[in-house]
């Protein structure tokens, strides 16, 4: 897949291609089928696909201080990208003069100039330009004028018929913000993944015989809710199962917000300064502190065992998630 950031990144030879547009932030199920379906119709035409998302999200420029927590970064997302077949992934940097483009302006200057668009395919909220101004409707109007077509894809529906909600980012993070990683794991397609550098912290979990490896996250990343989680911890190529602790340290009046991973039956690893990531499967229970560290230890053995049992069992049906 080639990546451009900036229009002027894109070949001066580029042909007709189809387009779709959006922050795709964790590239969900809903996602999938939008930029399925826009991988497909390339093919049927026999031109590439292309991906146009912005950076940094428009509403930290439109709205600064606003900027939602993040399902996943950039590289990540053109990861996921590339699995589904896109040929093209276009990083637009969103400045304040860019968020000035009214609707038509950025039709022109992006889908019609640089990507000689033949077909767009959106969901069916999708808004750009100025204000959010630009519609689908008001997309395809201009497709008459610029020879492209314009396919909306509906989203998929989480829950019971008739009684779901659209799969959408805004729900996903909010499920993860709840502690409801299985809940977002349904949108997502996988499991929620957080990334970071490990660093040094007051290694208390190696003194208590549970070295764990204490992970910096990247700014904006949506973290669950404070407490215990099992899930796996990607270092060096590999994928480790392991008991999570998110939250303060309330056991040693701790005050800083943590992710900390304790990779399970793994001695002697040395992670540190190591870009890692951590899947989150399940919940195993909140955050809590105990009358002792007699009880503590207690707790975090059980934690193990539940992680290790709720790991075991997924991957039994599922495999480890890459």
């Amino acid at each position: 897949m080639q990546r451009w950031r900036g229009l002027e990144d894109i070949p001066q030879d580029w042909g007709r291609s189809v387009v779709t547009i959006g922050s795709y932030d964790g590239v969900h199920r809903g996602h999938q089928l939008i930029i399925g379906r826009a991988v497909d119709r390339a093919r049927e035409l026999g031109i590439p696909s292309v991906v146009v998302t912005f950076d940094p999200h428009p509403s930290e420029v439109v709205r600064p201080g606003s900027h939602p927590p993040l399902l996943a970064p950039h590289h990540r997302r053109a990861e996921l990208m590339a699995e589904l077949g896109v040929d093209a992934l276009l990083i637009l940097p969103f400045t304040t003069e860019f968020s000035k483009l009214s609707p038509a302006d950025f039709v022109v200057k992006v889908l019609v100039d640089k990507l000689h668009a033949k077909a767009v395919v959106e969901g069916p909220n999708f808004r750009f330009g100025h204000k959010a101004a630009g519609t689908v409707d008001f997309l395809a109007e201009l497709g008459h004028t610029y020879d492209y077509e314009v396919e909306v894809i509906d989203l998929f529906v989480r829950g019971e018929a008739g009684g779901g909600e659209p799969f959408s980012s805004t729900l996903t993070r909010r499920l993860i913000a709840e502690g409801d990683v299985e809940g977002a794991a349904e949108i997502l397609g996988r499991p929620h993944r957080v990334e970071g550098v490990v660093v040094r912290g007051a290694q208390r979990g190696r003194d208590l015989g549970f070295p764990t490896a204490n992970v910096e996250t990247l700014p904006h990343t949506a973290i669950p809710a404070d407490g215990v989680y099992a899930g796996w911890l990607h270092a060096q190529g590999e994928a480790m199962p392991a008991a999570i602790s998110v939250g303060t340290n309330p056991q040693f009046d701790g005050t800083e917000r943590t992710v900390e991973a304790y990779a399970i039956d793994r001695v002697g690893l040395d992670l540190y300064g190591l870009h890692v990531a951590v899947d989150f499967l399940s919940f195993v229970r909140g955050q809590a502190k105990f009358a002792s560290i007699e009880a503590l230890l207690e707790a975090i053995a059980d934690d193990v065992k539940r992680s290790r049992e709720l790991i075991e069992a997924y991957e039994a049906t599922s495999g480890r998630p890459k």
